[in-house]
């Protein structure tokens, strides 16, 4: 107990001295920080804390090689503390080496997904290697971890403001981009009906605000913000429900025989935010057998499910490349709940024909909530928050699927398809470039 004790002391007294020795240092009392450090390191020499600090101490004073190989020794020793990465990556710049400099702030970001520096500083990173679009959509991540009404600290606001500047400079560009990429199909398709087109864009760049619903991608203003939709504009769903039992059968021929083919419906990369996802990331507790996913057909899905797959060429699929159709068996195991959460875009609907329902599922969207019953399908707007459970146990299975809004006009949809493909462009179009030299 006495050992615990005095180790306890021990370890206070070193991180006392190496903050000091940190405070010396940007105050460029070189000798000062030495002599604190010189003191830190007769409590424990390799301490990974007083290794960083050296690293930046040889940083400052110009010795970049020496600063590296201690910064490299004190992540060695400490891989989990993002501040050691981020030392690391600026130690990295230094020596202009971007892309150990990038791998180091990734790991940062993977610990701590929201932190602020190292955010500003991979989207500095990614402005020196000519990448100002995927640099503006790093600054705009950088910028929403700063709660309104936070105070930024002096070292950071230089970079804050250049972050601002950085997204509205983007915002700008990508608005001439898209206003070039879809001249001539408003000038072919008349301007009359496209003012809901444009405050659709509008929300998108910034001009305008959104409000309820919520959607995570692209909003499309003055549609009908219901939660459930009305079945009479989806005649074509009493088809699915004439076939449920023969879709049904076809389900479960999947779980019977292709379980290995069923992917976690929830698979984020490392270094994003998980939020409330954090439990279902990357697990089949949520699974999905996908006919279609992001407008690309999945032929051996789709051949072993010929009644679904006619069914389906019968809607107003959306046609986006990159984006719809989707269309999927979703599998909730059980005692699993979906948490809160909202869609991309009410320019969709979402479908629902449930197949396999146990006692105790729930499924609820806005203020309404409803239960599945096996053959009887709805329409729901997923720009809505949303949420759905299976507390029995056994398995639930349902088909999902997305269609066209159906209140908007055939010139909205061209003009919500082409502006979609251009923002996707827009991104992907500087991939591959190589690093400056």
């Amino acid at each position: 107990m006495q050992s615990n004790r005095q180790e306890g002391k021990h370890d206070e007294q070193l991180r006392e001295l190496v903050v000091e020795a940190e405070r010396a240092l940007a105050r460029r009392e070189f000798a000062l920080a030495t002599q604190l450090l010189a003191k830190a390191e007769t409590i424990t020499p390799e301490h990974p804390l007083i290794l960083n600090a050296r690293g930046m101490q040889k940083l400052h004073e110009g010795q970049l090689q020496a600063a590296k190989e201690l910064a490299e020794r004190a992540v060695a020793r400490d891989a989990t503390n993002p501040a050691f990465w981020i030392n690391l990556a600026t130690i990295q710049r230094a020596l202009k080496a971007p892309e150990a400099e990038m791998q180091a702030l990734e790991r940062a970001l993977t610990l701590e997904p929201r932190h602020l520096l190292a955010l500003l500083q991979k989207a500095s990173l990614l402005e020196l290697l000519e990448r100002p679009r995927a640099a503006a959509k790093v600054y705009r991540a950088a910028l929403q971890t700063i709660a309104p009404g936070t105070a930024v600290p002096p070292l950071l606001q230089k970079p804050v403001q250049r972050a601002l500047a950085a997204v509205k400079a983007n915002d700008a560009a990508l608005e001439e981009y898209l206003g070039q990429k879809l001249q001539g199909l408003r000038s072919a398709r008349g301007s009359s009906t496209q003012r809901r087109f444009d405050h659709c864009l509008d929300t998108f760049l910034g001009k305008r605000a959104i409000y309820r619903p919520q959607p995570t991608f692209m909003y499309f203003p003055s549609l009908p913000d219901w939660e459930f939709h009305d079945r009479d504009a989806f005649p074509w769903l009493e088809e699915f429900e004439a076939s449920s039992q023969e879709v049904r059968r076809e389900v479960e021929g999947v779980l019977r025989d292709e379980q290995s083919e069923l992917v976690p419906y929830i698979a984020h990369a490392d270094g994003l935010p998980l939020d409330q996802w954090a439990q279902l990331n990357r697990s089949r507790r949520w699974s999905a057998y996908f006919l279609w996913k992001e407008g690309s057909r999945i032929e051996a899905h789709i051949a072993r499910c010929p009644v679904t797959s006619a069914l389906l060429s019968r809607t107003p699929q959306v046609d986006i490349a990159g984006h719809g159709p989707n269309a999927f068996f979703s599998i909730l195991d059980a005692r699993t709940r979906i948490p809160p959460h909202t869609g991309e875009t009410n320019t969709r609907l979402i479908v629902h024909v449930p197949l396999v329902v146990p006692e105790g599922c729930g499924f609820r969207v806005g203020s309404e909530t409803r239960q599945w019953r096996v053959g009887e399908a709805w329409v729901f707007d997923d720009t809505f928050e949303h949420e759905a459970w299976n507390e029995s146990d056994r398995a639930r299975a349902i088909l999902i699927f997305d269609v066209w809004n159906p209140h908007l006009t055939e010139t909205e949809r061209a003009l919500v398809r082409s502006a979609t493909q251009g923002i996707r462009e827009f991104y992907d179009g500087e991939s591959g470039r190589a690093p400056p030299a």
